[in-house]
This record gives structure tokens, sequence and C-alpha cells, in this order.
């Protein structure tokens, strides 16, 4: 009787696609590799995008520079469960007839970053207010086409809100600014940064009605001065960060309780600004005790 074993063959494909391919081995693929994927064979391709239909969290930007926008449309075609969106500078071809249909049937997304897309209009910004009511974390960095009417429409109906970058967003003026302030008091994380048009009027509503306020930035704010300054401090105990730079009328003596408070700040203080300009005329720095 012939005793030898016979050797049993197993293939990827054959495991399990829903309990195991799916959430164990293709969530840990990149997602240049995935599209690739899809060419081997008919089942590689059934298997792609069932997982592209399933993925909660969906980073576009390593890939954004080389991916056809008809292929961005098919991949989230069936994708109804998205929690997290990132189109991270993808400023070439994304516009709102690739995002609107994405953004539309996804009403759990929670994070959006939709940073650096200069060709979106503020038909995007309104449909993710309209749609994701759950946001919480929102990117616009120079997304220069956000205005008032855009920014009201998302405080409105976001009001779970914890983070937004609005850093160059050059259409926002204060009164909009204080209108997020009031609607979305959960805010943590705030960017105000490169905007000429925020006052401390923005500032001071931020502080008012966000106490919970961690991190804001506001560099090259250049309307912006010390009397807001002292309103963070009464008003906001937990800011761990704050950024000043170029803001020319914030001068040492509001930031200084701050720093006592141990307040991140990317601006040093006069004497050690003083001892790096020494230092970069002369070489060398004089020893001075600090702690004095």
């Amino acid at each position: 009787m012939d005793k030898q074993a016979t050797k049993a063959e197993c293939h990827l494909l054959d495991l399990p696609w829903e309990d195991v391919l799916v959430p164990r081995v293709l969530s840990l693929v990149p997602l240049q590799t995935l599209m690739q994927l899809q060419r081997v064979s008919k089942q590689f391709h059934s298997l792609i995008q069932l997982y592209l239909a399933n993925c909660r969290d969906f980073h576009l930007s390593p890939l954004a520079p080389s991916i056809p926008r008809e292929a961005f449309c098919s991949m989230l075609k069936d994708n109804r469960v998205l929690q997290s969106l990132s189109l991270l500078c993808c400023s070439d071809w994304v516009t709102d007839s690739e995002l609107l249909p994405v953004i539309g049937q996804n009403q759990q997304l929670q994070r959006v970053d939709l940073r650096g897309c200069t060709c979106l209009t503020r038909r995007s910004l309104v449909a993710v207010s309209l749609t994701c009511t759950h946001l919480t974390h929102l990117g616009l960095a120079h997304c220069e086409w956000v205005d008032s009417l855009s920014l009201r429409s998302l405080s409105d109906h976001c009001p779970q809100l914890q983070s937004i970058d609005l850093t160059a967003c050059r259409q926002l003026k204060d009164e909009a600014i204080c209108y997020l302030a009031r609607k979305c008091v959960r805010l943590k994380s705030v960017s105000l940064a490169v905007n000429a048009n925020v006052t401390d009027e923005a500032v001071e509503a931020l502080a008012k009605n966000c106490r919970g306020l961690e991190r804001l930035d506001l560099t090259g704010c250049l309307r912006v001065n010390d009397h807001s300054i002292r309103t963070l401090t009464e008003y906001c105990p937990r800011l761990l960060s704050l950024k000043v730079n170029h803001c020319h009328n914030v001068s040492e003596h509001s930031l200084e309780p701050l720093r006592r408070r141990g307040v991140e700040m990317d601006v040093e203080p006069p004497l050690q600004r003083a001892l790096v300009l020494l230092q970069d005329v002369l070489g060398f720095a004089p020893f001075i005790n600090l702690q004095i």
C-alpha cells in the first residue's frame, strides 16, 4: 500500500475573503500595490473591489500625482462605509465631479482631509457639511475657495467638529470664524494661519466659546495683538500649543504667562532670540544664566 503523503496545495485566494483577506491581509498592503494586483486576474480584481467597498480609511496622498481620476471614481464607487478620507494635495485632478459622489454616499465620514485641493469649489464643503454630520476633523489648508457661506453651513451641521485647518483660506474674515466658534464649541485644534483678515475678534470668540482649545495656529495673522492672547490665557486652561510667528503685534508681555504654564510656542523669549542672533554674528554666544 502506497503510504506516500499527498501534498495539499494552498493558494492565497483560497483563504476566506471577507473574514481573512480583506480585514487582515489587504489592509496592510499599500494602495499602489492593490491597484497593481487588480490587473493580475479577474479573481484578484474582484477581491480588491471587495476590499475597496469595505475599507473605512482611504488615504490617497502617496498616489495622487499618478492616479487617473477615472481610477479614483472606480475605486470608491461601491463604498458606503468610509470613516476617514484623505486627498491631501491632489490639486491636479480632484474636482467637485469626483468628490461629490463619494461624499454623498458616505454619511459616516468623521475625518476629511482636502488640504491643497485647489480645484474644488464651495459646493464640496457644503456637501460635506450636509452629509457628514458626524465629522470631527477637517483639513482645508490652502483651499482659497472656502468662503463665509460654506463655513457657516459647516458650522450649522457639524457640531461635533474637534479639529479644523483653515490655513491660507483668505476669503474668511472674523465674522465667519466667530460663527464657527459659537456653533462648534468642541473645537480643540484650529489653524487660522496666513490670513491677514483675522483679528482679535476671531481669536477671542474661539477662546470664550471653545474652552477646551488645545492647539491654535495664528502664524502670520498680522492683525492679532496682545489683547486676544491675554483672553486665551484667561479662558483656555487646556491650551498646549500656540503659534504666533510673524504676528508682529504680539509681544512677550502677553506670551510670558502662557510660557509659565508650559504652553509650547514657535517663538523664543527675547533673550533667547538675542543670543541666537549674537551667535549667528560672532560664531559663539556668551554664557548667560537664564535661570536668573
